[in-house]
């Protein structure tokens, strides 16, 4: 023994080794339980590569959940928020029964899943302009004699939106309440963060950040989990949700800027019941991160939408939203059905696609049995390591007949959104990845009805006649160092 050890160099290589030894064992028992497969390996096989360091990159990122103390608070305020809101006046089973039996499931499943229903009677417009986007909330805000609930991932006093945040304080002034929410990581990165700040510190706005990281106060969790959320809801009465942050259209960045990369986006503004839903989403965001309950204010039922010119009416809208306070994917559950429902076309538009094994071969079977499918990408990203995972993924798509579509440089195509045959769209913040899946709270609406496909296929058409088509060939042919970078990343996407 005293041999085995003759130095303490020995002595301490010996400790390190049995520490891997350790680590390695108890990972094979733990990692398996409750992860995808594809998932587990890829931690397995990074923390038997770099024990230590894996060890301690599993105790930063490898857990999805918000923590039990929030996970419990966040489902007690939601029962009590729905509870007050009494959604269940909103449905209507007469015309629920008359959508196709498809649609009827789909409904289905995102009760059960989201808890939210399926309403009829609301008029949806969309909207593709950025600058646009900003101004009809803006004029919103302006209206506004009750309150105003603002929610975006991304948030800036730039620009283009001082006169949005301007009418927030003005709104204040003449009595308004206005409550504002912002994740803490998502818009810490912009340039005018700081001032953003200092600038809500001298009004009477009430504001808050998402998912903040306070040790002292027991809120310790995975430092990436992000609320993704963008939503509007001003007096009950208009919300607006989509894929556009609170920004202007370069994210303040000089570079972006310089180069004219912009972002383009596809928002929703809405009137009728789905306004209450989208508010309930924000009251429990609120309630968890201040701890102010606002039953009163989802309590109260949306009027009657306003005649507007050109917007479509009578539309059927469900609000699904998920995240890791939920236990189930919700966003991936809904997809994976619609996708696998297709009988005649499929068009997605996801700036990030990077999807998990469930949603590939949802895409592909779709493809392969005669559906026809697109897919809406930018021919650039604004993130390297989701790029190049997402590129990795373009072969076995065109290998299965799906058609790829690639949205011109230096803009970044940004929205988020898909329709399935004549029958359904979805419109939101979620992405085809899965970050989107697992990690980021989302909020999505699935519209039912041929005239909200319609118009929706006009942006898809847009989009179309602006992109390059990408072939096999063509993408066959890219260097070797974009195939190893693109399948490196790619594994780094399913480290959850």
């Amino acid at each position: 023994m005293t041999a085995l050890f003759s130095s303490p160099g020995a002595a301490v290589s010996a400790i390190l080794v049995a520490v891997d030894i350790a680590i390695i064992l108890c990972a094979l028992l733990v990692l398996p339980g409750g992860r995808r497969p594809q998932t587990a390996m890829a931690w397995l096989l990074l923390i038997i590569a770099i024990p230590l360091l894996g060890f301690v990159l599993f105790l930063l990122f490898g857990r999805t959940t918000v923590g039990k103390k929030r996970r419990a608070l966040q489902a007690e305020v939601n029962a009590a928020i729905l509870a007050a809101a009494h959604l269940e006046d909103i449905e209507n089973h007469e015309l629920r029964a008359a959508l196709p039996p498809l649609v009827q499931s789909f409904a289905r499943l995102n009760s059960e899943l989201g808890v939210l229903p399926l309403s009829f009677g609301n008029t949806v417009e969309l909207i593709e302009d950025y600058q646009g986007g900003i101004e009809a909330m803006t004029r919103e805000v302006a209206a506004a004699t009750d309150y105003v609930h603002v929610q975006f991932y991304i948030s800036a006093w730039d620009e283009m939106t001082t006169p949005f945040f301007e009418e927030l304080v003005r709104a204040t002034q003449r009595g308004v309440t206005v409550r504002f929410l912002f994740d803490h990581i998502g818009s810490r990165g912009i340039p005018v963060y700081k001032e953003m700040l200092a600038k809500l510190e001298g009004t009477g706005i009430q504001w808050a950040a998402m998912l903040p990281i306070r040790p002292l106060k027991g809120e310790v969790r995975r430092p990436d989990l992000r609320n993704h959320r963008k939503i509007l809801v001003v007096d009950g009465r208009v919300a607006f949700s989509g894929s556009q942050n609170l920004i202007e259209p370069h994210y303040d960045k000089p570079k972006n800027q310089k180069l004219g990369r912009a972002w383009v986006e596809l928002m929703a503004r809405v009137e009728g019941p789905v306004v209450q839903e989208l508010n309930v989403v924000f009251a429990t965001d609120w309630f968890t991160e201040t701890g102010e309950n606002l039953q009163h204010v989802v309590a109260v039922v949306a009027p009657e939408p306003s005649p507007r010119p050109g917007a479509l009416t009578g539309v059927g809208v469900q609000v699904v939203p998920s995240g890791p306070g939920f236990v189930t994917e919700n966003n991936l559950r809904l997809f994976n059905s619609m996708l696998y429902s297709a009988t005649k076309r499929l068009s997605l538009t996801s700036p990030y696609f990077v999807p998990d094994d469930s949603l590939l071969y949802a895409v592909t079977t779709a493809a392969q049995r005669g559906v026809e499918v697109e897919l809406f990408v930018g021919a650039t990203a604004d993130q390297f390591m989701v790029a190049h995972a997402q590129r990795s993924y373009y072969e076995s798509l065109l290998r299965a007949g799906v058609r790829i579509w690639l949205y011109p440089e230096p803009f970044v195509l940004h929205a988020k959104h898909f329709s399935v045959d004549d029958e359904v769209v979805v419109i939101g913040s979620s992405n085809m990845d899965m970050r989107s899946f697992a990690l980021n709270y989302e909020v999505v609406m699935m519209m039912t009805g041929a005239d909200v496909v319609a118009r929706l296929s006009q942006v898809q058409d847009h989009y179309r006649e602006l992109s390059t088509e990408l072939t096999l060939d063509d993408w066959l042919g890219r260097s070797r160092k974009d195939t190893y970078l693109d399948n490196l990343m790619r594994l780094t996407a399913t480290i959850q």
